[in-house]
């Protein structure tokens, strides 16, 4: 018998084992896959589905570069959360693992935020003001694998608004933290302080869901993880590098190149434009307004009074 057929008998020998601790015959599935097809890449991805899930709204051409861009945008969020889904569940989790998942997150934001030039500069202005009216109530700000990103970084109290986070502690109840979550304030009417249709379609889609998730996540969000190793352990340069660098690309940049291409799109002299559902994006946006800050305990306190605000300055040249 040649080596080959020796190899071949090893694996069979595992494969009918595999299976008796099922209750299952391996014979019936070997015969099973005497039929079965080869899966060609098209199949395995499913192209000819993902090819056709652009519903533009409007004959306007750049709105397909909207919807593709917001849908790639959305893999990466799930790629994001299935790799804090990861270090979630971990059991005997250590800094060398929590090092390499962190790294492959800080990736696929740094992707993300700088490929936001296919919003910025990749759609003519004018094109994007006509097929936007047409999008209404439906916001960006309404991602909610977006806020589930940030439940699963961090301890929940650092998601309050910021005008209220004195009023709860670590030990606080998430029910009733959620009431003050900081998004709120993205999709009020500055002037009355009412919902917008944006902010009531979001929440009532998806308020129970994150909700839960806060509750899931209190310990053993990114945080919670990393407070459990020893402070050895937690001295590790490389593991507080990765993490600040996390802090910095969710509530730093991401949230800049957005404000980047709204100031592109939407500001006008003397007033300017609305964004799409109504979101307050003038002052939403720019992380110095929200302080939104995961791991306040890695950052000095200069560095959280000016949070964000060199970011802004050197790329929008504004004080």
């Amino acid at each position: 018998m040649s080596s080959l057929d020796k190899n071949i008998e090893e694996l069979v020998l595992k494969l009918e084992e595999k299976y008796k601790r099922m209750g299952q015959d391996l014979a019936s599935y070997l015969e099973g896959r005497l039929y079965e097809d080869y899966v060609p890449y098209w199949d395995y991805i499913h192209l000819d589905t993902l090819l056709t899930l652009q519903k533009p709204k409007t004959p306007i051409p750049d709105e397909h570069i909207f919807i593709m861009y917001h849908q790639v945008t959305e893999l990466y969020f799930k790629m994001i959360l299935h790799e804090l889904e990861q270090i979630s569940n971990q059991e005997d989790i250590t800094p060398e693992y929590l090092i390499e998942k962190l790294t492959r997150i800080n990736r696929y934001f740094i992707i993300l935020t700088d490929s936001f030039t296919v919003m910025s500069e990749g759609m003519e202005q004018q094109q994007f003001l006509e097929f936007r009216m047409a999008l209404l109530p439906a916001s960006g700000f309404q991602s909610a694998q977006y806020r589930m990103v940030e439940i699963a970084s961090t301890d929940f109290i650092n998601l309050v608004g910021k005008d209220y986070r004195d009023q709860f502690n670590h030990k606080s109840d998430i029910e009733e933290m959620y009431k003050y979550i900081y998004w709120q304030a993205g999709a009020t009417v500055l002037s009355t302080g009412e919902k917008t249709l944006t902010l009531m379609q979001f929440e009532k889609k998806y308020n129970e869901r994150l909700l839960q998730m806060a509750v899931d996540y209190k310990d053993s969000n990114v945080w919670a993880r990393y407070k459990h190793f020893t402070k050895e352990e937690q001295a590790n340069q490389e593991l507080i590098g990765q993490l600040r660098n996390l802090d910095l690309n969710v509530n730093v940049n991401w949230p800049l190149a957005h404000y980047k291409t709204a100031v592109k799109y939407l500001h006008r002299n003397p007033q300017d434009i609305e964004a799409t559902g109504g979101t307050n994006w003038q002052k939403y946006l720019p992380p110095r307004f929200q302080k939104r800050i995961f791991y306040p305990e890695l950052w000095s306190e200069e560095e959280k009074t000016e949070w964000g605000k060199s970011w802004v300055k050197q790329q929008l040249n504004i004080n």
